[in-house]
C-alpha cells in the first residue's frame, strides 16, 4: 500500500497497510496499528490533534490515495476538514513486509514538496535546543475503543446451534429467525434506565389475570435484568400476590414493613438485605414479592399516604416496581398508584365481561385527567382456555390497540389453571416467549 499523509510542519503518516501506519516526526518513527480503516484514521487524526493543540495552531497533512489527493486539517479543538487538493507529499519508504524471495517490482516516483531553507546558526547566536515530541503512547482509553462495537450472534437453538457445537464452531450458520427475535426482545428488557421505574397493572374486575401477570412480568424482568425488581400486592386489604408467589420462611407484609418504615428511610443506615425480614425473595426468578395484608382478623387498610410512603422509599432499592392492583378503582391506594406509574399495563382474559371492565377502566382514567398514561399503556390479553375465540381476540385487539401504544397475546397453559403457587420452569416454552415479548414491549414504553 502506498497511501501516505504528510503534514505541513514536519510529520508525515504512511500506511503500510488498512490497519497500519508509520509516523515520521522530528527524526523519529511512530507505528500506529487500529483494528479497522475507521480507527486507524481516528488515531492519525489524534495524532495530528495532539500537534496541533501543543503549537496552539491547526496541523495540516495532505492525504494521497493511488487516485486522488485530499487536505485533511484538525484544529487544536479537535475539528476536522478535509477537501480535495493538488498537492502532493514527501515520500518515504514503507517498512518492508517480509518475503521469501525478494522479486523487483516497478515502483512509481512520487514528487516531493523542497523543504524551505534553514538560515544557518551565527556565531553570536547559537541555534536554540528543541525537545524531540514524545511518541503517543496507547492509553486504556485506546485499548477499550478498539474493542468490536457489536458481536456477531452465534447461533445456540436449533439445527444451527447443533452443527455448530458438533463442528466446534468450525461450521457456524446464522441464527434461526427465532432465535435472533429472542435475542432483540432480550436486548429491549434489559435496556438501560436512567432511574427507577414503576409499571402498574391494572383491571377493576376480579379474574382478570392481574396477579398472574404481575409475577410473570416481574420474573421475566428479574431474570434477564439480573434482580432489582419488586412485584408488589398494592391492594387496600388482601390480595393474593403472595399466595401464588414461592413460599419464604417468613409471612410479614406490606403492613409489617410500614411500621417499621423509618429503618429504610435512610439508606445511608439500611441495605437491601436487610429487606429480605419483609419481602419474599424469589431465588429461582430473581425478583422479590411484597405482600398485602393477609391478616383476616385485621381492620387496618393501605391508603394514599401509606402507600406514598412506601412507593418513595422502596424506590431507593428496587429499579423495577411492578404493582398488583386491587379491583377498587375508588380507594385512595389504587388512585395514588396510578398517579405515581411510569407505565400502566392494562390486562384482560379475551372474555367480553373482562374485557369491558378494562375499557371502562380506560374511559374512567381517560376523565379522570390521565389519558397521557393511557395513551402510552400496554394492554396484554390471556387467552382463558386451549381454544380461543380468534374472532374475539381480534376485535379487542383492534378496540384496545386503538386505545393503547401496543396490544400483545399470551397463550392458554395449563400450568397457571390451578390458582396455586406459579413455578415458573413448569410454563411451556411457548408461554415463556409470550411474555419476553409483552416485557419487551413495556420495556419499549419505560
Amino acid at each position: 500500500m502506498s497511501t501516505s499523509i504528510n503534514t505541513h510542519d514536519g510529520v508525515t503518516v504512511f500506511l503500510t497497510s488498512a490497519t497500519e501506519a508509520d509516523v515520521h516526526a522530528d527524526g523519529a518513527v511512530v507505528g500506529i496499528q487500529a483494528v479497522d480503516g475507521d480507527a486507524l484514521r481516528d488515531r492519525v487524526v489524534a495524532f495530528v490533534q495532539e500537534r496541533a493543540q501543543r503549537l496552539g495552531i491547526p496541523a495540516t497533512a495532505a492525504l494521497i490515495d493511488d487516485s486522488s489527493h485530499w487536505t485533511l486539517t484538525v484544529e487544536p479543538d479537535g475539528r476536522v476538514t478535509e477537501a480535495p487538493t493538488g498537492l502532493v507529499t514527501e515520500s518515504f519508504e514503507p517498512r518492508p513486509a517480509p518475503t521469501a524471495t525478494p522479486t523487483p517490482t516497478p515502483t512509481a516516483t512520487i514528487p516531493t514538496i523542497p523543504a524551505a531553507p534553514v538560515a544557518a546558526p551565527t556565531a553570536a547566536a547559537a541555534p536554540a535546543a528543541t525537545a524531540a515530541p514524545k511518541p503517543h503512547r496507547p492509553t486504556v482509553e485506546d485499548l477499550l475503543s478498539s474493542r468490536p462495537r457489536q458481536r456477531p450472534l452465534k447461533a445456540t437453538m436449533g439445527w444451527q446451534g447443533r452443527v455448530r457445537r458438533m463442528s466446534g464452531g468450525l461450521i457456524s450458520p446464522k441464527p434461526s429467525a427465532t432465535e435472533q427475535t429472542r435475542h432483540d426482545q432480550t436486548n429491549r428488557v434489559q435496556k438501560r434506565l436512567d432511574g427507577p421505574r414503576t409499571i402498574v397493572v391494572l383491571n377493576p374486575k376480579g379474574g382478570a389475570h392481574k396477579t398472574t401477570s404481575t409475577l410473570l412480568l416481574a420474573a421475566t424482568f428479574g431474570r434477564l435484568r439480573g434482580g432489582s425488581t419488586l412485584a408488589w400486592d398494592n391492594n387496600e386489604t388482601r390480595g393474593t400476590l403472595g399466595w401464588r408467589a414461592q413460599h419464604t420462611p417468613h409471612h410479614r407484609t406490606a403492613v409489617d414493613l410500614l411500621g417499621d418504615l423509618e429503618r429504610f428511610e435512610n439508606p445511608s443506615v439500611a441495605s437491601l438485605s436487610q429487606l429480605d425480614d419483609y419481602v419474599r425473595t424469589q431465588v429461582d426468578a430473581r425478583f422479590d414479592v411484597l405482600a398485602s395484608d393477609e391478616d383476616a382478623a385485621a381492620t387496618s387498610t393501605i391508603d394514599e399516604a401509606a402507600f406514598d410512603r412506601l412507593h418513595r422509599t422502596l424506590s431507593r432499592y428496587y429499579r423495577l416496581l411492578i404493582i398488583d392492583t386491587g379491583n377498587n378503582m375508588r380507594a385512595s391506594n389504587w388512585v395514588a398508584a396510578v398517579a405515581a406509574a411510569d407505565q400502566l399495563v392494562i390486562v384482560s382474559t379475551v372474555r367480553e365481561d373482562t374485557a369491558a371492565s378494562a375499557a371502562w377502566l380506560l374511559d374512567g382514567l381517560a376523565e379522570k385527567g390521565f389519558g397521557d398514561k393511557v395513551d402510552r399503556a400496554v394492554t396484554i390479553l390471556t387467552s382463558p382456555s386451549e381454544k380461543p375465540d380468534r374472532e374475539l381476540e381480534q376485535r379487542l385487539a383492534d378496540h384496545f390497540g386503538a386505545l393503547t401504544a401496543a396490544v400483545t397475546t399470551i397463550p392458554y397453559d395449563p400450568a397457571l389453571v390451578d390458582g396455586g403457587t406459579i413455578d415458573f420452569d413448569s410454563l411451556s416454552a411457548e408461554t415463556h416467549d409470550a411474555w419476553l415479548n409483552a416485557a419487551a414491549v413495556v420495556a419499549d414504553q419505560l
